[in-house]
C-alpha cells in the first residue's frame, strides 16, 4: 500500500518558505475545518469544486500509482490537504497548485469532500510551487523536469542563478537538464517513456546517427559512461586528426572535451600567444538559441 511521502523542507526555498506569506485565513462562517488537524487555514470543500494546475509540469501520472494512493486514501483518509488558490474567473471553483496526484486518486476513492488550505500566489509562485513539490516526490521525468524550467525562464524572466535557489537544484544540472530540450523528437520520447536516463540523452546531444545510438543503448543496456565512451570514439573516427590538432596541449584538448560536454556542442580552441580562438559548432538554430541564452543570463 503506498503511502503519501513526506516533503523535503531542505528543498530550495522549500514549499513553507514559497507559500508561508501567503496563506489566505478562511472565515470562521466558510471554514469547515478538519477535526483535530491542528491546521487553522484548512477547510474542506467537494471535489468537483477543484480544477487541475494549468502550470503543472507533470503531464504523465502513472495510473498504478493513482490506484494505489486511491487505496490508500479509502483506508487512511487523506493525509496531507490539497493546496489551492481562486480561480481566475469562477468564483466557486479553485485551482491546484499541488496536490493533483491526491486529487485525482480522491476521485478514484469516490471522496465527495477534500482539505485544502487556500494561498494567494501569482502565475510564476504556481508554477515555482508546483516544480518544487514533483520534484521533491521525485514525479517529474526529466523532460517535464526541462520544461518546468524553461517555462520560468522564458515566460517569467528567471534567471538560471534564481531558479536554482528556488528548486534547490545547482546551475549545471538546470543547464544540463535544458538540454535535453534540444534532443530530437524520437529520443525525447523515449526519454519520456524511461528507456534512456537523462544521463544516456546528454551524452547523446550533438552525436551523429543519435537514433542508431540509442538503440543500441537499449539493446545492449549500456550504462552512461559506456554511451560516453562509445559517442567519443564514433566522434574521432568520422573526425581525421589533423596536424594542427595533433600538436595541441594536452591540457587545452581536456578544456575542450569539458567545453564540449557542457553545452553539448563540438568546441575548438586555438592559441595564440597569451590570447587565442575559442569556436562552439553548432547544427541547427536551436542549439544556438540555446548557447546564446546561457550567455545572457
Amino acid at each position: 500500500m503506498m503511502n503519501e511521502k513526506p516533503q523535503n523542507r531542505q528543498l530550495g526555498k522549500g514549499l513553507s518558505a514559497l507559500l508561508g506569506e501567503n496563506t489566505v485565513q478562511i472565515p470562521n462562517s466558510e471554514r469547515k475545518t478538519e477535526e483535530n488537524s491542528g491546521n487553522s487555514g484548512m477547510m474542506k470543500i467537494p471535489v468537483e469544486f477543484l480544477t487541475p494546475n494549468p502550470f503543472q509540469p507533470r503531464q504523465v501520472f502513472d495510473q498504478e500509482e493513482i490506484n494505489s494512493l486511491a487505496n490508500s486514501i479509502e483506508k487512511n483518509g487523506m493525509l496531507q490537504p490539497i493546496l489551492v488558490r481562486a480561480h481566475k474567473w469562477d468564483g466557486n471553483r479553485y485551482e491546484i497548485i499541488a496536490g493533483e496526484r491526491r486529487w485525482r486518486a480522491a476521485q478514484r476513492a469516490q471522496l465527495h469532500e477534500v482539505p485544502i488550505i487556500l494561498h494567494n500566489l501569482s502565475d510564476e509562485e504556481t508554477l515555482e510551487a508546483a516544480l518544487i513539490e514533483n520534484i521533491q516526490r521525485e514525479d517529474l521525468n526529466p523532460l517535464e523536469e526541462a520544461e518546468g524550467y524553461n517555462r520560468l525562464l522564458k515566460e517569467f524572466g528567471q534567471t538560471q542563478e534564481k531558479l536554482s535557489e528556488v528548486v534547490g537544484k545547482s546551475r549545471s544540472h538546470i543547464a544540463n537538464t535544458l538540454r535535453l530540450l534540444g534532443l530530437p523528437a524520437e529520443i525525447k520520447k523515449l526519454l519520456s517513456k524511461g528507456k534512456l536516463t537523462a544521463g544516456h540523452a546528454r551524452a547523446l546531444i550533438g552525436a551523429e546517427n543519435i537514433n542508431e545510438l540509442a538503440t543500441t543503448i537499449i539493446q545492449k543496456n549500456l550504462n552512461v559512461r559506456q554511451v560516453e565512451t562509445l559517442v567519443r570514439g564514433l566522434s574521432n573516427k568520422s573526425r581525421p586528426q589533423n596536424r594542427k590538432e595533433s600538436h595541441k596541449n594536452p591540457n587545452t584538448r581536456e578544456l575542450e572535451r569539458s567545453l564540449s560536454e557542457i553545452l553539448g556542442l563540438k568546441v575548438e580552441l586555438e592559441t595564440k600567444g597569451e590570447g587565442g580562438k575559442l569556436a562552439v559548432h553548432y547544427k541547427t538554430l536551436e542549439q544556438l538559441d540555446e548557447v546564446i541564452h546561457r550567455l545572457s543570463t
